[in-house]
């Protein structure tokens, strides 16, 4: 059975009481995570530190990372290397979200490299792929995705690429308001699987997790988590809010 993973991306937001009040929140309230499911916080980094801490010894709960530098080592100043963060106990690192695309001018290629130096720490890279609305309009989605892919991820051995999580996220609809259908997520989905066949094989495809990101939420996460071919999602805005992030994690418990 695949994982499932309910991943809340915090971005830029909450202070340090903020993260304790939701966290603290979040262990007063029942819920469940099967063995194959997953709950990940992306935090900002300076807070990796105190939610670890409050996540310790708690079953398949685990915080990432939001970005990391390609490079082991060097004169980057401001950047944090993929060992340094495994060597705090970090393994899960969000790669090529669309903002980061945009705002700081990551491409493919940059990409192709911090999964690789996830990789060499034995960490797993959640990826992000998807397009921009003007490629939805044209119906060119599924080959932009595709190129996405082929550039960041194909390179990888059989060995390598299973330990990657891969996240959808139309950009048209990341802090819109705007949603794809549950249709449109499965299709999508659907051809990233295919796509994953045809370059290593059906049981590696059916292994790897793949997730929904896109002002996904309490209520539209069951319509969208009962694809066969969505996993869970990647957070933004819901997680924010900790009835709707445990709704969500509740929703894809009941479901799987």
């Amino acid at each position: 059975m695949r994982k499932q993973i309910a991943a809340a991306n915090w971005k830029m937001n909450l202070s340090q009481s903020e993260v304790d009040a939701l966290l603290d929140e979040l262990f007063q309230t029942s819920f469940h995570l099967a063995a194959h499911q997953e709950a990940i916080f992306a935090v900002p980094s300076i807070y990796i530190h105190q939610v670890a801490a409050k996540l310790a010894n708690k079953q398949n709960m685990f915080v990432a990372a939001q970005n990391c530098h390609q490079k082991t080592n060097g004169a980057y100043t401001g950047e944090i290397a993929a060992p340094m963060f495994s060597s705090v106990g970090v393994k899960h690192i969000v790669l090529g979200h669309s903002e980061r695309r945009e705002y700081f001018a990551e491409t493919d290629a940059l990409l192709a490299e911090k999964v690789n130096a996830i990789l060499a720490v034995d960490s797993t890279p959640i990826f992000c792929c998807g397009e921009p609305l003007e490629i939805r309009e044209a119906g060119t989605q599924n080959s932009f995705v595709e190129t996405q892919l082929i550039n960041s991820l194909f390179h990888l051995s059989a060995e390598q690429i299973v330990k990657v999580v891969i996240a959808y996220e139309p950009i048209w609809a990341i802090g819109t308001g705007l949603t794809a259908t549950s249709e449109q997520a499965e299709e999508m989905h659907a051809h990233i699987r295919s796509w994953l066949a045809s370059n290593y094989s059906n049981e590696i495809a059916e292994y790897i997790p793949l997730l929904y990101g896109g002002s996904c939420n309490e209520s539209n996460a069951h319509e969208l988590f009962a694809c066969p071919n969505v996993d869970g999602g990647l957070i933004g805005g819901a997680s924010l809010n900790i009835n709707q992030f445990l709704s969500i994690i509740n929703i894809m418990d009941g479901l799987f």
